[in-house]
């Protein structure tokens, strides 16, 4: 694998580094921080001249140069692939990072409250591989169905971060993050209450994540992504969440037909 170098705009620290692990202990946990990587050091250092929606830009129209940051915002021409028997695709994860692993989720409700479903799109590195559905309740709402979705990918990141691979998780919903990373210590020590006895909403389900977050945080990376913008993404784990809450699939499953990335996006979203 060829050497990479890494720009953190937003962060613990900032600058060019070259060691993935500088840019893990300086942007995890961390939902608004901004990096990316690049092929060379001179690329990185004139990228961090500028801005991160600079570069994210400058990759979604395509530019093909040297200076091709690694994550991509917008939708290519895929090769299929057939679940079970995955191959390598061309296409982008669209993720703020090359982790090992790059995992997309997202929730989807019609109407809120009502019925909802949650989603998955997972890629190792730049290789999308899995697409996951499931979690359908008849009267969820947005919040519940995208916590759900946190959860998921939890428990998908814990397999890897146990045999020492970096797994970064990309969601939609600050709501979801935030209620992890910033607020759960705090109702946790209030007796899980807002303070003066509040209840807090979607309780069960927080807990669950904030359990889990706490085994893994020294090794993940949460990240915040923009919803419908053409993350391809989080466009492949909204398509998902819709299939969820359309078949009523209570289990969460792996999507088993074909992989055609052309013809998911063309599902309806949520």
């Amino acid at each position: 694998m060829s050497k990479k170098y890494y720009v953190v705009w937003k962060g613990a620290k900032t600058g060019v580094f070259e060691r993935w692990d500088d840019v893990k202990s300086h942007t995890q946990g961390r939902p608004d921080a901004q990096f990316m990587g690049f092929p060379s050091k001179a690329d990185a250092e004139l990228a961090f001249q500028s801005t991160y929606t600079k570069a994210l830009t400058k990759r979604s129209m395509g530019k093909e140069s040297s200076s091709k940051p690694a994550g991509s915002a917008t939708y290519t021409k895929t090769a299929s692939v057939k679940a079970g028997n995955v191959k390598a695709s061309s296409a982008p994860s669209a993720a703020k990072e090359e982790a090992d692993f790059n995992i997309y989720c997202d929730g989807a409700c019609s109407p809120n409250p009502g019925k909802s479903g949650t989603g998955m799109a997972v890629y190792q590195q730049q290789q999308l591989i899995e697409l996951w559905y499931g979690l359908y309740q008849p009267m969820g709402t947005n919040n519940t169905a995208e916590l759900n979705g946190l959860l998921a990918a939890f428990k998908y990141a814990k397999m890897h971060i146990e045999q020492g691979k970096t797994v970064q998780v990309l969601s939609d919903s600050k709501y979801s993050i935030d209620c992890v990373t910033k607020w759960a210590k705090g109702w946790q020590a209030k007796g899980w209450t807002r303070g003066k006895g509040e209840e807090i909403k979607n309780l069960e389900v927080i807990k669950q994540c904030f359990s889990l977050y706490q085994t893994l945080k020294a090794n993940l990376i949460i990240s915040h992504v923009k919803g419908h913008a053409n993350i391809e993404g989080n466009e492949l784990s909204d398509r998902m969440a819709v299939l969820a809450r359309m078949e009523c699939e209570t289990t969460f499953v792996r999507y088993k037909e074909t992989i055609d990335i052309k013809t998911i996006l063309a599902m309806p979203s949520g």
